[in-house]
């Protein structure tokens, strides 16, 4: 089953895509909501595997409500505006319904979500499962991004960020980080023994540390990364065993 939600904020529209929802055998309806922000604090206690979603409502559109998600998932949008079909596929969305859409027009839109969800079913790697087996795969890792998953070599890793339930990997020759909806904890136990937690919010990889300024740990001109009090004694041993100079 797929769990998703509805927003629209005219409430027939909504009442007619919720039944539309009901009525497709592989689609789970979890919540209805009139408005982006309502959607915004339902997500924040619970995840789904995808959003129905009006773009025309006030307050916060459903385009930028959409584009403020860390991590979204798949997409399918709603709208009696067909000026907004290229910008919905920009964000990569499954597919678009133009209002007043019938029940076969959403059923095109459904299967497209079904391939989509199998699609990204097939190769889902929890990341939070052993370490994988094999010479050729010990310094990988799959994780969930987007709509995709994606392939991460461990020796690339720079650092990995701490937000809440999601985590920023920052990695070697890439421009943006990879967010992905998993905890520091079970980052934690994936990693090697080169990576060190210095902070709540950061795991470091030690070996692209670049210098070490009292409490901060510098990984280039722009990037500094504070070392928490609970985590100064650990990674003072560490420093310990790899200084020379003066005793």
């Amino acid at each position: 089953m797929i769990r998703c939600i509805a927003i629209d904020d005219e409430p027939l529209a909504l009442q007619q895509l919720a039944a539309y929802i009901k009525k497709t055998p592989f689609l789970e309806l979890v919540a209805q909501c009139q408005s982006a922000l309502e959607a915004r604090q339902f997500l924040e206690q619970d995840t789904v595997d995808a959003i129905f979603c009006d773009i025309n409502m006030p307050d916060l559109n459903g385009m930028d409500f959409v584009k403020s998600l860390q991590a979204p998932p798949l997409i399918v949008f709603t709208t009696a505006y067909s000026e907004y079909a290229v910008e919905g596929f920009k964000v990569n969305a499954v597919d678009y319904l133009l209002k007043p859409f019938g029940m076969q027009d959403f059923q095109r839109a459904a299967n497209r979500l079904k391939e989509r969800a199998q699609e990204v079913s097939s190769f889902r790697f929890q990341v939070s499962g052993s370490r994988i087996q094999g010479a050729d795969d010990a310094d990988t890792i799959f994780v969930k991004t987007d709509y995709r998953v994606v392939k991460v070599s461990i020796s690339d890793i720079r650092y990995i960020e701490g937000m809440s339930e999601y985590l920023k990997i920052h990695v070697e020759g890439e421009a943006k980080p990879i967010v992905t909806l998993l905890s520091m904890k079970k980052m934690e136990e994936k990693l090697p023994e080169n990576f060190m937690r210095i902070h709540r919010s950061y795991i470091v990889n030690l070996t692209k540390i670049q210098e070490i300024n009292k409490n901060r740990i510098i990984m280039d001109v722009e990037t500094y990364l504070p070392i928490g009090d609970m985590y100064k004694e650990a990674f003072q041993k560490y420093i310990d065993t790899k200084f020379l100079g003066r005793e």
